[in-house]
């Protein structure tokens, strides 16, 4: 297939953009190399297969709205897996315009590209984070998710209800993924796993929130990654079972699906932060904090529904996952 790609240099679609290059997809990769982070680590991800002969990279901005209907035009591709976006829940307290201008705005062109060139199957990123208020456990797709905490979450909650219109009005196959904690080698600086190492191989402390006590569904990259390949596999069609009087969040009359992706089972972070220190063969100086602002104490996955309408098993323990993560980052030459 000819897959069009969004955030091929971040840390998921990078991994995606070259799984699908080597099981013979050709990639069409669209980035804007923001420096939200560190963009060397950007065009290192990028260095591993831009010059494979399956690939060709646009670097250009989801909010440009005629350089993504270029794209669209010129490559024409039969399937979208969009991963591009403002990341970050804590970043929109300083900078909330470029959350809107990327994560809607730039879905939005996503979504007229597709529906001017027939793609046949859009699979796009949203968060765990959408069940915001919600402290049923494990988080279901069944739930309600009317009360995120943050912007972030706000603006992919508005990408799902973007989607199913535009399933609705135009038959577009959609399918959303509903991230919970990824973790692995390529990580971003900014997420948890890459602060503490840094700070622990530097016998600096470490900032633990809510004492370490929450709990995260922490996925392994890998595994993220299969994922979200079966998903882009299986075009969904309308739902035979759909119900008017009673609809399903998770599902649609149009051809539209919401899938939890994450590991069913959820790690403590001073369980996460244990495993590390064994890794490194330090010792943490821990700083210990209250819950931060927007946080919610525990995040669950329930992936029984991907796991009936695509295979998908988690493979990877966290403390595998971990021990990998940590290889990697002691071989990066930025870290030697």
């Amino acid at each position: 297939m000819k897959v069009l790609v969004t955030g091929t240099a971040g840390f998921i679609g990078s991994h995606v953009a070259m799984k699908l290059l080597e099981r013979g997809d050709e990639v069409i990769g669209l980035d804007n190399l923001s420096d939200y982070y560190d963009v060397n680590l950007k065009h290192a991800r990028l260095a591993r297969f831009k010059d494979h002969p399956g690939y060709t990279h646009i670097q250009a901005d989801l909010a440009d709205r005629a350089a993504v209907e270029a794209a669209f035009a010129e490559h024409r591709p039969q399937r979208v897996v969009h991963l591009a976006a403002q990341a970050g829940v804590r970043y929109a307290a300083q900078n909330p315009h470029v959350y809107v201008s990327s994560n809607v705005t730039g879905f939005l062109h996503v979504l007229e590209g597709c529906r001017h060139h027939a793609v046949e199957h859009l699979v796009f990123a949203s968060t765990s984070s959408v069940y915001g208020a919600n402290t049923a456990m494990p988080f279901s797709e069944h739930q309600p998710t009317e009360h995120p905490l943050t912007l972030y979450a706000a603006t992919k909650k508005a990408n799902e209800q973007m989607a199913h219109s535009y399933a609705h009005l135009y038959r577009i196959p959609c399918t959303g993924l509903r991230f919970f904690t990824v973790y692995g080698p390529w990580g971003r600086p900014d997420m948890a796993l890459f602060l503490f190492t840094k700070a622990i191989l530097a016998g600096e402390p470490i900032k633990v929130f809510n004492h370490g006590r929450h709990k995260r569904s922490f996925t392994y990259i890998d595994d993220i990654v299969e994922g979200v390949l079966r998903t882009l596999d299986n075009v969904p069609g309308p739902n035979p079972d759909w119900r008017g009087d009673a609809p399903d969040p998770a599902s649609s009359q149009a051809p539209y699906r919401i899938y939890n992706i994450g590991n069913e089972q959820s790690v403590e972070l001073l369980r996460y932060i244990e495993v590390l220190e064994q890794c490194l063969g330090r010792k943490a100086k821990m700083e210990m904090l209250p819950l931060q602002a927007g946080d919610v104490p525990d995040t669950e996955a329930d992936v029984s529904n991907l796991i009936e309408a695509v295979g998908y098993r988690p493979k990877v323990s966290v403390e595998e996952g971990v021990r990998q993560f940590v290889e990697w980052y002691l071989s990066y030459p930025a870290h030697r």
